[in-house]
């Protein structure tokens, strides 16, 4: 009788949660050689179900931060391929998070509201 592996959570959450994991690492280890990378946090990855793509979501993005991004990519891929043990390094693509812009949205409305009360 084969034992069964069953994971608390699907294959596709796993991976994003690992690539965040590495590409976290990776960036503080690259921020002490491009200061346009410094204070960036890494908040999700979503993949695609093919895992050939990867959108990794940024507390924030500057365009300076993009940029040092996109010309690291090819390190930063590469990493991923040596540290996990995916069939094939999913091409990754950067965007700030829509639900930290949404949040800080919504503090901005509260603190309007409570000093509007007081």
């Amino acid at each position: 009788m084969a034992a069964s592996s069953s994971h608390p959570y699907p294959r596709s959450a796993r991976v994003n949660e690992i690539l965040r994991e590495v590409i976290s690492d990776v960036i503080v280890r690259l921020a002490d050689v491009d200061e346009r990378l410094g204070f960036l946090t890494v908040t999700g990855v979503d993949t695609t179900p093919d895992l050939r793509n990867a959108l990794i979501f940024f507390d924030s993005l500057s365009d300076e931060a993009r940029a040092a991004l996109e010309e690291r990519r090819a390190q930063i891929q590469s990493a991923v391929n040596v540290q996990t043990r995916l069939k094939r390094t999913p091409k990754l693509a950067f965007k700030a998070d829509p639900a930290v812009a949404s949040g800080e949205a919504i503090e901005e409305l509260l603190r309007r509201r409570q000093h509007d009360d007081d």
